[in-house]
């Protein structure tokens, strides 16, 4: 024996109105809000973090170097202070044989030294 059941077609529209509709409460509201704008507040810190790393400046001094030859006798200490006046001399040596790869203080008669613009101001 087959039995077979028959759906009245007023259940399914009754058991859609029936069902209770989603509420967000002041709470959930502010939880919700708060992970749609996390990933916003995340990317406009980290474009303004990293803004700020190329500035163009109109100054072409800063990359201007005035060369030297040593005069025999003429030690980095002295090219130091003859240009650098103001500054420690120590730091100006230490600055020079960078710039200059150069192995070590000691200098030779003759050699050309680059020595930054901005230390004769």
């Amino acid at each position: 024996m087959m039995s077979t059941a028959v759906i009245a077609p007023n259940a399914a529209v009754r058991a859609r109105q029936s069902a209770p509709r989603l509420r967000l409460t002041t709470r959930g509201r502010v939880v919700f809000t708060t992970l749609a704008a996390t990933p916003l507040v995340m990317a406009a810190l980290l474009f303004s973090l990293n803004s700020g790393g190329a500035v163009a400046t109109l100054d072409a001094d800063e990359n201007a170097f005035v060369y030297v030859d040593v005069a025999a006798g003429q030690s980095l200490w002295n090219i130091a202070e003859q240009h650098a006046p103001g500054q420690d001399p120590r730091e100006v040596v230490a600055q020079l044989v960078q710039l200059n790869q150069l192995p070590s203080a000691d200098i030779f008669a003759g050699q050309e030294l680059a020595i930054p613009a901005s230390f004769s101001r």
